[in-house]
């Protein structure tokens, strides 16, 4: 039984011909319905409110372990790996990622096949198997991913940056994990990873830190019956959603300059400051107003300054990193080996730009653009 039906209103564009329900479950799981007669895919995708924020000292990347080892197997379907493979053998494909507070997990598949995937993708959250064999072949897969971010820039920077943070705020954590946080040093300590991991599951995948939506071509109430079926089983322990205080950066982390040696070659100068979080004000959209400008690439631009003098090759700006208590905007200039030479008054240019910004004030056109 489903409580909650009519508690809110859902507001769709003038030609959007799908049919919406928001339902809550007895256990307080948050469903969206979406109905579409004229799909030929279906698709759904659970949000749990947990993240790598919550790893355990000692055990930096227990929350994206945990969800590598959810896509193994179930007491109701114990062959390994059988959920990946009825997905892509139905025409569809899944995924999932861990972020700082939030681990969200989704897949497509042909109609034909969307309430057997259904019921395989809903054990995720009822009775997983955790298998003690699977744990190191896990920890290896877990590995091998953050091998592979190491080969990438990007991904070095962002941990860079997280590595440059306040040793007390979560956000300095190592999301990924690899062998050394979840195999060597806790084995050194004493500590069973597994065993740590069960804990994590149960202490954390609770019904109430979940949202869930589904996308299919049946009914609202044909949707409603089978969500009910399917989750209703899945544990309320009425957990508290955890949410990171305070600010990652103090005054010693900021107006500091790291030169870095990167594994692709070429030049690139990335400027961050931490803001306000733009969700706080998202009608206003303070960030994509200033990302739309700081990045625009027309004349009198920031960017057709810099490439005028065969500095830049390329600008984008934008927010990054954000929660409901912190965010970072970025502004990332690709640089020519001229402009590499210039990187002072490249930044000067910038913060010119910035003042001058501010100084001309929002401009209304822009703003509705």
């Amino acid at each position: 039984m489903a409580m909650g039906k009519e508690d809110a209103e859902i507001v769709k564009a003038c030609i959007d011909k799908r049919d919406y329900r928001r339902v809550v479950l007895r256990n307080s799981l948050q469903v969206l319905l979406i109905s579409d007669p004229d799909t030929d895919k279906c698709a759904a995708s659970m949000n749990v409110g947990v993240g790598y924020f919550s790893d355990p000292a000692g055990l930096e990347g227990l929350a994206h372990f945990l969800e590598h080892m959810l896509f193994y197997a179930s007491e109701k379907y114990p062959v390994e790996d059988s959920y990946s493979k009825y997905i892509t053998e139905h025409g569809g494909s899944t995924n999932a990622f861990t972020s700082s507070e939030h681990t969200n997990y989704f897949f497509d598949v042909n109609t034909d096949g969307f309430e057997e995937a259904l019921d395989r993708f809903a054990q995720f959250f009822t009775k997983p198997l955790m298998s003690a064999d699977a744990t190191m072949r896990e920890i290896k897969a877990v590995d091998s991913e953050n091998q592979k971010n190491l080969l990438s820039d990007a991904w070095r920077m962002n941990q860079l940056q997280k590595h440059l943070s306040d040793e007390d705020h979560p956000y300095h954590k190592f999301s990924t994990g690899n062998w050394d946080t979840l195999e060597v040093r806790p084995k050194a300590k004493g500590i069973d990873t597994r065993n740590e991991l069960l804990k994590f599951y149960e202490e954390n995948y609770s019904a109430n830190l979940m949202h869930l939506v589904i996308y299919t071509n049946e009914s609202l109430d044909k949707i409603q019956n089978l969500v009910e079926d399917k989750f209703q089983d899945i544990r309320n322990t009425n957990k508290t959603c955890f949410h990171a205080r305070g600010q990652p950066c103090k005054s010693e982390h900021l107006q500091i300059i790291v030169r870095t040696v990167p594994i692709k070659q070429g030049h690139k100068l990335r400027i961050v400051w931490p803001v306000t979080p733009e969700i706080l004000h998202y009608t206003e959209g303070p960030c994509r107003y200033l990302g739309h400008l700081i990045g625009h690439e027309g004349e009198g631009s920031l960017y057709y300054i810099l490439k005028k003098l065969g500095w830049a090759t390329g600008l984008s700006a934008g927010e990054l990193d954000w929660s409901l208590d912190f965010s970072f905007f970025k502004v990332v200039i690709d640089l020519t080996d001229a402009g590499h030479e210039h990187i002072q008054d490249i930044i000067g240019l910038l913060f010119k730009y910035i003042d001058l910004l501010q100084h001309s004030g929002v401009c209304k056109w822009i703003f509705d653009e």
